[in-house]
């Protein structure tokens, strides 16, 4: 697996800060053309606030990105 980029400006530009100080949440594009995001975890909390027919599977976790993230990250994100 091969990060290509990031979508979207560095999350600490302009002085913004994260909870942890530590660069994330972010936005990547992966080699294959899938995304990875950084995020805080919340599947825990979130399993049974799902929508009916929702799921998370055993190898799949749910996290938090901030709205300004993924605004931000918006005009990166390829139309197909």
């Amino acid at each position: 697996m091969t990060f290509l980029r990031r979508l979207g400006p560095d999350p600490h530009a302009n002085g913004m800060q994260t909870s942890a100080l530590k660069g994330c949440p972010d936005v990547l594009e992966l080699d294959d053309g899938d995304f990875a995001i950084i995020g805080i975890d919340i599947t825990d909390k979130a399993m049974s606030a799902l929508a009916f027919g929702a799921s998370c599977g055993p190898d799949e976790r749910m996290v938090r990105v901030p709205r300004r993230i993924l605004i931000a990250a918006k005009s990166d994100i390829p139309q197909v």
